[in-house]
């Protein structure tokens, strides 16, 4: 048994092609390895046909840039890291298309790791990344992060950052958000105009920009309407399913129970019309209710949840685009970057019951 393991790993070890090297190129071509390195590099010195040549013989001989030495060189990669919450989230996961799209029109790659909502392992990600001498890094925080040090140490590197959705202020770094007051007040005010009165609110974290723009979204629209602004009808929590069902079984036991939930996102809502129906409740006739994010799932359940399209690969190109211009600055101060992209109030069954009385 010994032997053939040993024979095993010698095939292994014989099979494993050695790395092209410039000089190989160069020994191939009968030039010298600065040539080379200046033709991949498409220096404007050396003549376009030498750079041809060179390109496609580095290619016939399976060469591949040393990454790690350039970024030596160079202190940063053609690399963008992308922290983001989750990945089974479409929005994040739409996102993280929009920004791959764009770094690479621009020659970048990306590398994607998740907090799985919590602040250290954000930490952790952040920093593993600067020791991946990435050039960027594009970051939507966790529900627990109250606390931007990371960033903030990330910065001072002279290493460009910029979040999206979920940020963080005071930080002096770039962001893109969507207008979450708005889209919060739209989905409210649809609700008023479809005959419900008595609507309650399942927000997130109140640490969240997002869960604080969009509570008060939903204040606006009631107030407008002079619609009293219930206590037991606002309950914040986590940004699941879970919670989302949880905060139904809470409004249901109330002497005076809610006839329309707005949600803070879509997997709150799912969760709050999984347990509604499951209750023997119908929607919309008995609980209206709407989310938010415009996930595929929104158009799988029964009856379809109105919700609002924060527009993720919008607004993950937008980031890259932020990001790239910032990495490609000469300038020694950035100046800071919001940019606001809208939402789109997207209506289904969830939402339209008939006005008693035709009113």
């Amino acid at each position: 048994m010994q032997s053939i393991a040993a024979n095993v790993c010698i095939f292994t070890m014989n099979t494993i092609k050695p790395h092209t090297t410039l000089k190989d190129i160069a020994n191939k071509l009968g030039i010298s390895a600065s040539t080379v390195s200046r033709a991949l590099n498409n220096n404007p010195a050396i003549k376009h046909e030498t750079v041809e040549l060179v390109k496609k013989t580095a290619a016939s001989l399976e060469y591949f840039p040393d990454g790690v030495a350039r970024s030596l060189k160079n202190k940063s990669t053609k690399t963008i890291g992308v922290i983001v919450p989750e990945i089974r989230h479409d929005f994040f996961s739409s996102a993280v298309d929009g920004i791959e799209d764009r770094a690479y029109q621009e020659g970048y790659t990306i590398i994607v790791s998740k907090s799985n909502e919590n602040y250290d392992r954000e930490v952790l990600n952040a920093r593993s990344m600067v020791s991946n001498r990435v050039a960027g890094i594009i970051a939507s925080v966790a529900h627990s992060t109250t606390n931007g040090d990371h960033f903030m140490a990330i910065r001072k590197r002279g290493i460009p950052v910029v979040l999206f959705d979920r940020v963080l202020e005071g930080l002096g770094v770039s962001q893109v958000i969507v207008d979450d007051f708005v889209g919060a007040y739209n989905s409210t005010k649809h609700l008023i105009d479809m005959g419900f009165t008595k609507i309650a609110h399942l927000g997130g974290p109140d640490n969240l920009k997002i869960s604080v723009e969009r509570l008060n979204g939903y204040k606006e629209a009631l107030r407008e309407s002079n619609i009293e602004i219930r206590d037991e009808y606002i309950l914040q929590g986590e940004l699941d399913e879970e919670h989302g069902a949880l905060g139904v079984k809470k409004l249901l036991k109330l002497k005076s129970r809610p006839d329309a939930i707005f949600a803070v996102n879509d997997p709150v809502a799912v969760g709050a019309h999984k347990e509604i129906r499951f209750q023997g409740y119908q929607i919309p006739n008995d609980i209206g209710i709407t989310g938010f994010s415009n996930n595929p799932i929104t158009e799988m359940i029964e009856p379809q949840l109105t919700t609002v399209d924060q527009h993720g690969y919008k607004m993950g190109q937008a980031a890259a685009e932020i990001l790239l211009r910032e990495i490609s600055s000469d300038q020694s101060v950035i100046t800071p970057e919001t940019r606001i992209v809208q939402t789109e109030l997207i209506i289904r069954d969830s939402s339209i019951r008939q006005k008693v009385g035709g009113k």
